[in-house]
């Protein structure tokens, strides 16, 4: 019994906690069903079934431009490093970081001092070879005939004696008045004078041949007295000048990079499903961030045949004129392709647009009263919605209170609101302004506002 009445006064306190959680949740339930039908009757609209008083809008058919998004990194189309073709000393440097050149302009002096006396040794050589076939140094070009040049000419003479001579001897035997023996010996030397001339003659071609190599050896050392002073291969800015004055440099070593700053490329790629929306002459407009104001054009000039695997992009290349000098090579661009321009597009002003949970609608007014109206959007235009799909043109929509309202509610119409004029307003050179790009065909925003990408990489 004892044991008994300890157990029941343990549990007392149990029992008083169970009653006040009990009437706790009671209080809250009663505290959810009030607030959940004062919600209801938000939710509802008026219960009194008074009109909700609405701005009315309609549909309208604008002009829309379809674009695919890109963006990339612009590119110098030449980009030129310059090297020495001879070894020696630098002994003056007139290119510095950013200068302007033009081509052909001296960039990098080597001294010649060395190469000089090699053009002179070139030089003496061959005016050697030239005087031994008789060339005259007036008229390099005119080569005389081979029996015309002195040592030719020379054998040829000895020959013509020795034949004289042996025709003489030859005679003076038959009249037994020389001994046979002088007649042997003019043979003989007749025959020695014929080789004599061929021997001649053989040297001449030799020398002829001779000629070509000492004339090609004159022409190198004079040509690399002319590759010691360092010229600009093409017209650009100097982007890095890799030697100082008086460093001793190879042939072959780069000394400067020039970079073209105009025109430039803009390298991007666009989606694979969007290929064959481009082609070549599709105009581009595109930012920078060092000019956030400013709206610049090119052209699309070059498209790959192949897409990227990695990636599943097409590459493309994009021509940009940069006469202003603002564009450097290296900026990040964000911008569009202006792809087609859609006629008679059905479109809505974004005030009658009503979004929930990614779903989109517009009420459309009927007798007197609001039917809700799924719609399925494109690419915002301004302040209006492109309608792919949910209208067909001639309704009359509610523009004001979209909370207030559902479908079957009575509705008045307080005024109608006229859609604004849409901006045609499109940038042809850097420094005028454009509207944000728009996504095209599928590429769909959401009616809250998120878009999404269309192109581009």
């Amino acid at each position: 019994m004892k044991f008994f009445r300890q157990y029941s006064f343990r549990l007392i306190p149990v029992f008083v906690t169970l009653l006040v959680l009990q009437a706790c949740s009671g209080s809250q339930s009663q505290q959810k069903g009030q607030g959940g039908g004062q919600r209801g009757q938000r939710g509802g609209g008026r219960g009194n079934g008074e009109a909700v008083q609405v701005k009315g809008t309609a549909p309208q058919r604008i002009a829309i431009q379809r674009v695919v998004e890109l963006s990339g990194n612009l590119i110098s189309p030449d980009q030129v490093r310059v090297s020495g073709e001879v070894d020696g000393t630098v002994s003056s440097v007139d290119a510095d970081l950013g200068q302007e050149v033009r081509a052909g302009q001296i960039l990098i002096q080597l001294d010649t001092r060395e190469l000089m006396l090699a053009v002179e040794r070139a030089e003496s050589a061959l005016r050697q070879t030239e005087a031994q076939l008789g060339i005259d140094s007036e008229n390099p070009n005119i080569m005389p005939p081979d029996d015309q040049i002195a040592s030719v000419r020379t054998a040829i003479v000895n020959r013509e004696d020795a034949r004289v001579k042996l025709a003489q001897t030859q005679e003076l035997v038959n009249k037994g008045l020389s001994a046979r023996t002088d007649l042997d010996t003019n043979t003989t030397r007749l025959k020695v004078a014929e080789a004599a001339v061929q021997s001649a003659l053989e040297n001449v071609r030799s020398l002829k041949a001779s000629l070509q190599d000492r004339r090609a050896s004159y022409e190198l050392a004079k040509k690399k007295v002319a590759d010691a002073s360092i010229r600009a291969p093409a017209s650009g800015s100097i982007s890095e000048r890799l030697v100082q004055k008086g460093e001793f440099i190879r042939a072959n070593t780069p000394v400067a990079v020039i970079v073209q700053l105009n025109p430039l490329k803009l390298q991007t790629a666009v989606q694979e499903k969007y290929a064959n929306l481009i082609r070549r002459g599709l105009v581009v407009h595109f930012t920078v961030e060092s000019f956030p104001g400013d709206v610049f054009q090119g052209q699309v000039s070059n498209i790959s045949p192949a897409l990227t695997q990695q990636t599943r992009s097409l590459p493309v290349e994009v021509l940009v004129s940069n006469s202003t000098g603002k564009l450097r090579p290296g900026y990040f661009a964000k911008g569009t392709i202006l792809t087609q321009k859609d006629e008679n597009v059905l479109a809505v002003p974004q005030e009658a647009v009503s979004t929930l949970a990614g779903v989109s609608s517009v009420f459309v007014i009927e007798n007197g009263a609001v039917r809700q109206q799924n719609v399925t959007l494109g690419m915002q235009e301004g302040n209006l919605w492109e309608i792919m799909e949910g209208l067909k043109g001639t309704e009359t929509l509610a523009a004001s209170n979209l909370n207030e309202i559902t479908t079957g509610m009575k509705v008045t119409l307080a005024e109608t609101v006229k859609a604004p004029a849409r901006n045609e307003q499109a940038s042809d050179g850097a420094a005028a302004p454009s509207p944000s790009p728009a996504p095209q065909d599928g590429q769909r925003r959401s009616s809250g506002g998120a878009r999404r990408g269309f192109g581009g990489n």
